[in-house]
């Protein structure tokens, strides 16, 4: 079991949720942040903190944000396999800083909030 980040996520990028990670899980894309789903320890450090409410616990994910389960592992399995530098597991999120990639599902996302994109 692990916890999700999902759409509400998407453009926004508040890193309460890093600096609350006692495993230093969560990684940041370009237009999201995404949990390690073989590193997190399922504490739920992360939850409390995320100002817009993007992070669930993998049985409490509502229907709408169910293909976020898939592509938060994704992210780690299949979006950063073509990357030059390899992302080994457990890696730490902080080493490595934004990745400047995401997942065909957030990419193909239209802009999300006030300013979304910039």
């Amino acid at each position: 079991m692990t916890y999700v980040i999902g759409q509400p996520c998407v453009d926004i990028v508040d890193r309460a949720c890093v600096d609350e990670c006692p495993v230093d899980c969560i990684y940041e894309g370009k237009r999201a942040l995404y949990i390690h789903p073989d590193e997190c320890v399922d504490c739920g450090a992360c939850e409390p903190v995320c100002p817009v409410e993007a992070i669930y616990y993998e049985d409490d994910l509502p229907d709408t944000l169910q293909p976020y389960l898939t592509d938060n592992a994704d992210f780690f399995s299949e979006t950063l396999s073509g990357q030059d530098a390899p992302l080994d597991s457990p890696g730490g999120a902080a080493k490595l800083g934004a990745l400047g990639v995401d997942t065909p599902l957030v990419a193909g996302l239209p802009p999300q909030g006030d300013g979304a994109g910039e």
